[in-house]
């Protein structure tokens, strides 16, 4: 038997599930950064970086200190990106939780709770793009470090793919970036199929590689 239940979310889980939303994006930074330190394009800049002063000034340590300075500016402008999100995020969708998601048709709003704690959370809403007039967007999904491995990520899917069936629709779609890459193999096993990628609109984007990739799950009658 489980040790945790899905159910709606009430008024009294803002605080945590904001919490747990901000906390679930802003990990995904590691992973990010050290996939855009794999890139060739991004070596290639960080030799340049190094050799450049070097030739210039013949200090290793002038070198060095540069370099340094280039990784924590990388990490920073990496960590921003998803930082930028979660303020957009909390101040647009996540600000007034009950009026966007359990007052309109066709959205909802669950939590995983765990021993009178909240340690999970998912959203549905109907996508907006092309195409998807019939279909529910996966969004928002998160559980607490403390809390995985139990199941809770998949229940959490499949309650989203649930209430898609029951109202429906033909599919649910989500969309995930590299970073997520937890995220990627839970969506495959539960059968979840990749359709296409998009760059995020930044002007680094395609520099660091950080584009968004989108799955669906086409839903049996």
């Amino acid at each position: 038997m489980s040790d945790y239940i899905i159910r709606l979310y009430k008024d009294c889980d803002y605080d945590r599930v904001r919490e747990l939303f901000a906390e679930g994006t802003l990990e995904h930074t590691r992973v990010a950064f050290k996939h855009g330190l794999s890139l060739t394009n991004i070596r290639i800049f960080l030799l340049a970086v190094f050799l450049v002063p070097f030739f210039i000034t013949g200090s290793l340590t002038l070198s060095l200190v540069v370099l340094l300075l280039v990784f924590i500016a990388m990490w920073f402008g990496t960590r921003d990106l998803y930082d930028s999100y979660v303020r957009h995020s909390l101040s647009s969708d996540m600000m007034d939780i009950q009026k966007y998601y359990l007052q309109r048709d066709g959205y909802c709003f669950w939590v995983a709770e765990s021993l009178g704690e909240v340690v999970g959370m998912v959203v549905a809403i109907p996508s907006a793009h092309a195409g998807g007039e019939n279909h529910i967007e996966l969004r928002r999904m998160s559980v607490a470090q403390s809390h995985r491995g139990k199941g809770i990520a998949k229940a959490l899917c499949r309650t989203v793919i649930d209430f898609a069936r029951n109202r429906g629709c033909s599919a649910v779609v989500l969309e995930t970036t590299l970073g997520h890459q937890a995220a990627h193999g839970l969506y495959k096993s539960m059968g979840f199929k990749w359709q296409h990628e998009t760059f995020l609109k930044h002007p680094l984007a395609k520099f660091v590689d950080f584009k968004f990739l989108f799955y669906k799950y086409d839903i049996q009658m």
